[in-house]
């Protein structure tokens, strides 16, 4: 058996297998909505870059030109 815990709700599931959670890493088709709908509407956020992510600008000086 394989158990999450769902992120929107905090409920705790079994399945024998990972693919009989069709909607992983949530509980169900509604909790999944439920986490979208707060990336939408901007409760979610991210406020800073990730590791690894470009910065928009090169921190570098442009070529001479000649």
């Amino acid at each position: 058996m394989v158990t999450f815990e769902c992120p929107t709700c905090g409920r705790m599931f079994s399945v024998p297998r990972r693919q009989d959670a069709p909607y992983r890493p949530f509980c169900t088709e509604r909790c999944k909505l439920v986490d979208l709908g707060r990336w939408l509407d901007g409760t979610y956020n991210l406020i800073e870059p990730l590791p690894g992510d470009a910065p928009a600008t090169p921190d570098r000086d442009p070529p001479d030109e000649e």
